[in-house]
């Protein structure tokens, strides 16, 4: 690799962001492609699958090699309510990989000592998920029920790159969030991006069940599984 990739390259991980270093396995030659940045059509695809998949891969462009490593930052989820189904489910999501943040405004909830080594915002989910940088990496969960904390994280989480959006609720619970975020501008085509209620349906009843069907369902997504 040639210095000026490797300085690149170290800019763009230290700063979190998602590249490919694509190289010609016959030459050598190599470039460095952000997330959003335009490329050939040839490779268009087996790009935004690097990206999307955490894969790295080898295609063949007029019949050579090219082999694109893919660079993402890190698996984040953020959970909006400090409840008792966010303590085992910040575990869960930490034993497969993923960095956590719990946002609650409540400071009865939001006591770090409940979440030993998990960082958590005591703050309003709007003003926090604003200085989050929301990206392709980030699944954002909703758990409070109350509409005055889910309601304002959901509103930008709906309009960031996120790769998984989901609330807690019964059916008849999200009805009404679906009316509210209607009445607020929010499009069908945005609002089906949110998963409610949420989880997969494995019939869970515990707190910790509960966390296992929801991060079961976040992994799902991140895989293109959904």
């Amino acid at each position: 690799m040639k210095m000026a990739t490797l300085r690149a390259l170290n800019e763009a991980r230290n700063a979190k962001r998602a590249v490919v270093l694509a190289t010609w396995l016959d030459t050598g030659e190599e470039r460095l492609i952000g997330l959003d940045e335009p490329v050939e059509e040839s490779i268009s695809a087996a790009v935004a699958e690097a990206f999307a998949h955490d894969r790295s891969t080898t295609v063949e462009v007029d019949g050579r090699d090219l082999f694109l490593n893919v660079f993402n930052p890190p698996l984040r989820l953020v959970v909006i309510g400090a409840v008792h189904v966010a303590q085992p489910l910040a575990t869960l999501a930490q034993t497969v990989g993923y960095d956590v943040t719990i946002v609650d405004p409540r400071r009865a909830w939001s006591d770090p000592a409940r979440f030993p080594g998990i960082r958590v915002l005591n703050t309003w989910p709007d003003d926090a998920l604003k200085t989050l940088e929301l990206d392709h990496r980030t699944a954002v969960a909703t758990l409070t029920h109350d509409p005055k904390i889910d309601d304002p994280a959901l509103h930008i989480a709906l309009r960031a790159p996120v790769f998984y959006v989901g609330s807690l609720g019964s059916r008849r619970t999200h009805a009404k969030r679906l009316d509210r975020l209607h009445e607020a501008g929010f499009s069908t085509t945005e609002t089906d991006r949110i998963n409610a209620p949420i989880g997969l349906d494995i019939g869970a009843r515990s707190h910790a069940e509960i966390a296992l069907s929801v991060m079961a369902e976040v992994v799902a997504a991140q895989h293109g599984k959904l």
